[in-house]
Formats: C-alpha cells, structure tokens, sequence
C-alpha cells in the first residue's frame, strides 16, 4: 500500500475529523452557551441535533449529486461550508444564528460521511479497501479527541483571574477554532486526484487508467480497470437510477442489511454520548472540571480502539467485528443503567456553603432531604433555582450532591465507546462502501445515510428530555436493551465482505 494512497484516503476522510471536531466541541459549548441564551432542554437539543437534521438532506442528494458532477467538486464545497459554519457559530448573537449555523455544518458532514468512504473505496484494492476506508472513522475520533481537548484547555483557563476567557466568551473560542482545520481540508483536497472508478462511468478511461497504475503501480492498475470496464459493460451504467430501482428484488437483501446496520448504529445513543458527554459525566457528581477531563479520556480510548478496529478489519473480517462490538455495546449500557439506578442525592448546609452562587441560599429547604432517583432531585433545584441559574450550576450541584459508584459509570460509557470504536462505527461505513453496485452505490449509500442521520438526530434531540424526565437509569437502559435485539439481528442476517473486489461481492450478493 503506498503512501500516496494513505495520504489521499487521509485527506478525503479529513470531512470525518471535522465532523468529530464539531461532534466533541458542542459538548462543552452548551456548558456555557446554553446558560448564556436561558435555552429550554428542547433548545438545548435543537442546537446539538439541527446538524444532523440538516445532514439528512446532504447524505440524500450527495451521493447521487457526487454521480453526476464527481467527488471531489462536493468535497471541495464540503471544506468550504465547514468554515462558513465555524465562522458563523462564534458570532452567533442569538439561539436562531447558533442553529442555523451549525446547520450549515450539517450539509457539510452530512456530504462529507457519504463521499469520503465511497471515494476512498473507489480508489483501493481489495486487499487494503477495509483499513483505508476506515481511516474515516480515525479520522472522526481524532477530531473528538482534538475537541475534548480544545474544551478541556478552554475550560482550565476560563478562570476568573482571566483578562481574555469568560463565561462569555469561551464557547465562542471553542466553536471558532473549527476554522483552522476547515482551511486545511480545503487545500489539501487539491491534491487529490478525482475518483478512478467515476472517471469510468462518465467514460473517461484514460484518465481512470493513469491515475489507478499511479496509486498501484501498472500491473495492478491495469487489472483494476480491467474488471471496472467488464462491471460498467455488464451493468449498462449510462442508464439513469431512481430511487424506486433499490426496491428491486436483486437489491433487497443488502438494501436490509444497510439499513439495519445505519440504524442500529446511531439508535443505540452513540452521538448522545458524545454530544452530551460533558453533562452525562456531570450526572455523576465528579464535578465540571473532572466532567471536562473525563471527555478527553472518552476520545482517547476512542482512538485506540479506532487503531485495533484497522488493524483487525481486514484480518478478522467485518463480521465478527460487529457482533462481539454489539455485544459489548449492550453489556456496557446496561452497566451505565445499573450504576446510574443505584444513585441518591442529598445537599447538606456544610456542601450548600460552598456554592459560589448569589441564590444558593435558597436551596436551604432541601437540606439533608434524600432523593432516591436524578429526576425528582433535578426537578426540586430547578423549580427553586430557576431553569438558567440551575443550568450554569448543575456541575457544582450534582458533585455535592450525588452518592453513587460514579468509576462503575465511567467504566460502562469507557467500554460502550471501546466497542463501539472496532464494530459499528467504522464497519458500517466499510460495509456501505462494499456492498452496492457502482451504478447504485451513490443512491444506495445516500438513502442509508439519510436514515442513519434522521436517526442520530431524534436521538440527540430527545436525550435532554429523556435525562430530564426518564432520568438517567432508563435512558441507558433503553440505548442497551436496543443493542441486545441488535445483536441477534445481526447475527442472523450480516454477510462477509472481507478479502472480495467491489466486482465479486456484486456477483455474489446482487447478480446471485
């Protein structure tokens, strides 16, 4: 594998870090930006799902936009609406500017998440296809490391001695600094050259041909673009695909297999954890300092997990990878779930005494009173608080309050992201860019992601909800019972890919 191929597969997939970026950033943003604009819990996941709301309609159209016009020209404008939207998050002046600019984001990730694995496994050879397409996903949670990071050095110098950081103004910092890597991907997606196997569709062979001997050398290069000409020959390409033509029946058994594997990817609260992960640890009671640390282990683990998922893919194959990763997912929630239900809440004068705030004199009645579950004790703060003072405070509350084996939590969320890391988060995209014809590929992959992120977004919409009125323990326990039943679908249903060209999975899954 050379390294000219790494570096395009890296470049390409730099739309991934970003959105990881944006993923892990938000996290710490609406630690002050939700105070900030007073927001209900609904506003507060509006601002954190109306990317992905936004991405539904970019993974929709990308792929089949990407047939028409080529990869690289959406990349290009992928790259340059993430900046916009960085640009325009810092200096949002309202909970409407803030929304809609992250939606512009949005239509950038929703494109980027689409195009970078199909481009990718369009330029690689079956041998190495597994591991380059899954540089996406590293690329991902290197953007959420980078991003706990960012909050948590944000977080460490917003202190009161500081003449540049406040309250104020340190989430604007945080969301600005999406700017930086936004001009990078788009400079660098200049030297990158356009997908080979698109080239062939639109007829263009020669081109195809010099770039596939220039990335594999002449041997492999010309039996590349030999069995591309004999698919695109077989498969009569130059005919326009619909959306009605993924129902025929040669297509429905891996049509079935994407849409299980999208939807139980995002269903089972992945991005609730990653966009909430500064609250969820708040649960806990370790406090918002620590809350801010524990998300740089989060994205730590996260990478290293990403780096035995690529080294394990194309050895070991997609399928074991997702059922022992699924597996471990529904251990590690119900984990979380047990540890969060064994949970009480008690404020005593001594603890109330320390609050650095103007009203916390005011939760005096509370005093050695015991709440046996998160819900009812949050409720009492906020109706004595108020909704805003409450919100700017929970850290400090919850961290008094909470008696709980908060190490049992830490463990359960450390190993749902682990096993998320190896199986569901880079092998569905490995798995969608295999699976489909190249004269469906773009549709096929559009659509799935288009559910994937209808999904991800009611999730990250209803999970301050869910927190504030299910309550921790039944939040948990929903994601982990999800990913039980998920396990024995997949089991039952998921095919093996590992080691076939794009052409030999064609014949086997589709044509037989």
């Amino acid at each position: 594998m050379s390294k000219k191929l790494i570096f395009i597969a890296f470049v390409v997939s730099l739309g991934g870090f970003l959105f990881g970026f944006d993923a892990g950033i938000i996290s710490g943003v609406m630690s002050y930006a939700g105070p900030e604009f007073n927001l209900s819990e609904g506003q507060v996941g509006w601002v954190v799902s109306s990317p992905s709301f936004a991405a539904m309609l970019a993974m929709l159209f990308s792929g089949r936009l990407s047939d028409m016009i080529g990869r690289k020209k959406i990349l290009l404008v992928v790259a340059f609406l993430y900046a916009v939207s960085a640009l325009f998050s810092a200096y949002a002046t309202s909970y409407e500017m803030l929304y809609i600019a992250r939606m512009v984001g949005g239509l950038a990730f929703g494109a980027a998440l689409v195009l970078a694995p199909m481009y990718i496994a369009e330029v690689s050879t079956a041998e190495n296809r597994g591991k380059l397409v899954a540089i996406q996903q590293l690329n991902i949670v290197l953007g959420f490391f980078v991003a706990f990071l960012s909050n948590y050095f944000f977080n460490k110098y917003n202190t009161p001695d500081s003449s540049f950081l406040n309250d104020d103004n340190v989430w604007r910092w945080m969301l600005g600094v999406e700017l930086f890597p936004a001009v990078l991907y788009f400079l660098a997606l200049f030297f990158v050259p356009r997908s080979p196997r698109w080239l062939c569709l639109k007829n263009k062979f020669e081109e195809a041909k010099k770039i596939l001997n220039d990335l594999h050398g002449k041997e492999k290069g010309e039996s590349e673009i030999e069995a591309i000409e004999k698919n695109l020959h077989t498969e009569k390409n130059t005919e326009k695909v619909a959306i009605k033509d993924l129902l025929k029946r040669s297509l429905r058994y891996i049509l079935v297999v994407g849409l299980i594997v999208g939807i139980l990817q995002q269903i089972t609260g992945i991005n609730a954890v990653y966009f909430y992960a500064t609250s969820i640890f708040k649960q806990t009671g370790i406090g918002t300092d620590a809350s801010f640390s524990s998300g740089v282990l989060l994205s730590t683990v996260t990478v290293i997990f990403t780096f035995v998922a690529m080294y394990l893919i194309d050895r070991t194959g997609r399928r074991p990878l997702l059922l022992v990763g699924t597996a471990g997912i529904a251990l590690s929630l119900l984990l979380c779930a047990y540890g969060f239900k064994q949970a009480t809440y008690t404020l005593t004068s001594e603890k109330i005494a320390t609050f650095q705030f103007a009203d916390a004199k005011k939760l005096q009645p509370y005093v050695n009173q015991l709440f046996e579950n998160d819900v009812d004790f949050k409720n009492s703060m906020k109706q004595v608080l108020g909704n805003q003072v409450y919100s700017k405070n929970d850290g400090a509350i919850l961290e008094a309050a909470t008696s709980m084996n908060a190490t049992l939590v830490l463990i359960g969320i450390l190993g749902f992201i682990a096993c998320f890391a190896f199986s569901l988060g880079p092998v569905m995209w490995v798995l969608l860019s295999e699976l489909y014809p190249i004269k469906y590929r773009g549709l096929a992959i559009g659509v799935i992601a288009f559910v994937n992120s209808f999904i991800s977004s009611v999730v990250q919409l209803i999970f301050p909800w869910e927190l504030s009125n299910l309550g921790n323990a039944m939040s948990f326990f929903i994601f982990g019972a999800i990913a039980f039943v998920g396990f024995f679908i997949l089991l039952k249903i998921l095919p093996e890919t590992k080691g076939k060209s794009l052409e030999q999975i064609e014949n086997e899954f589709v044509r037989n």
